[in-house]
């Protein structure tokens, strides 16, 4: 076990220098980056719309004077080879140096460490509530296969999973939002305006007003996918011989599914737990931005439309980090639940 442990951590080495390697190339060769943006902002004025200025014009470069277009170049590093500047922003990452923001003009640890425990909330949040409904939910329409309650439900399930959270979300805002017919819950944010203002209980009927919403979407947008491998894990395991075995003996029918037979159909659904961590910061892009909610999610969106290349790849080191790290836990909790699973 500890040498499977060591190797894969061995491997996180190369498999993380790959991600950011591709990443970092690809969005260094995209069109339209900070350099192209600054010098249309010199040339047209920061008044008008980048992107009508863009079509308006036949370069990016005009008649801006190259002392400033190399002023430029230096100081976004374009005048030094794509790959050299891979690797010094790589030794930077090594050392937890992300570099400073184009946008925010701050440090990127400093941009990111403000909107992590919003999307740790919303994350952990969404997480916990999409396993409480839909394990429960799997286990009950694989007892009841075939049934009035397992076909009702596979409708709703399969409209589920046709719909992307963040469309659900849209809907949602549409019917219920603030400004509808409705007009339930707020549009999007965090918290009211007057958020400081209210007492401890006020705060928290404020912040559980705000949640719902987002956290609904979060559920719709996972729930469709795990309710389904939960029913098939049980509808398997219960086709399994020691459980025709155990009823032959004359198992009492509850006995044999909670004993023998639920333990084993829940050891694929745990080992997703293990992509918790990346669950919890990386958020979603589209829901945060539907909401509005100033969280990981929305600072990436927000960073690749701006082409915030430092705020990127500061985001994609974190994720990616998370990501490798969840996956070993995964594998780590899937050899504790299955004895048969031995790594050697």
């Amino acid at each position: 076990m500890w040498i499977y442990i060591i190797k894969r951590i061995v491997l996180l080495v190369p498999t993380f220098i790959g991600i950011t390697f591709i990443t970092f190339i690809i969005i260094n060769l995209v069109p339209g980056g900070p350099l192209e943006q600054e010098l249309l902002k010199q040339k047209y004025g920061t008044g008008q719309n980048t992107e009508s200025a863009r079509s308006n014009q036949s370069g990016y470069f005009g008649n801006i004077p190259e002392s400033a277009l190399k002023e430029l170049k230096e100081y976004y590093e374009f005048d030094k080879p794509v790959i050299e500047r891979y690797f010094k922003w790589l030794k930077n990452t090594v050392t937890l140096n992300l570099g400073k923001s184009y946008v925010y003009s701050e440090p990127v640890w400093d941009v990111i460490s403000e909107r992590f425990p919003v999307s740790v909330y919303f994350g952990a949040l969404g997480f916990i509530l999409t396993y409480i409904i839909c394990i429960p939910l799997g286990v009950l329409k694989a007892l009841k296969n075939g049934g009035t309650f397992d076909f009702v439900s596979s409708v709703f399930i399969l409209i589920g999973y046709a719909s992307p959270g963040w469309a659900f979300g849209v809907l949602m805002l549409i019917l219920f939002g603030g400004g509808s017919f409705l007009d339930v819950f707020p549009l999007g944010g965090f918290h009211s305006v007057g958020f400081n203002e209210l007492s401890f209980f006020g705060k928290i009927a404020d912040i559980v007003h705000h949640t719902f919403l987002p956290v609904l979407a979060y559920v719709i947008g996972n729930f469709a996918s795990l309710t389904i491998l939960t029913k098939n894990s049980v509808l398997d395991t219960l086709g399994k011989d020691y459980i025709r075995t155990a009823y032959a003996k004359g198992l009492p029918q509850k006995k044999v599914f909670f004993v023998h037979a639920l333990k084993n159909s829940l050891i694929p659904v745990f080992t997703g737990i293990g992509n918790l961590f990346s669950m919890l910061v990386a958020g979603s892009f589209f829901i945060e931005k539907v909401f509005n909610i100033d969280g990981i999610g929305m600072l990436g969106y927000n960073s690749l439309i701006n082409r915030d290349y430092p705020t990127s790849m500061g985001l994609l080191v974190i994720t990616s980090v998370l990501l490798l790290l969840g996956n070993i836990i995964s594998d780590l909790i899937y050899a504790y639940t299955d004895p048969k699973v031995r790594f050697k």
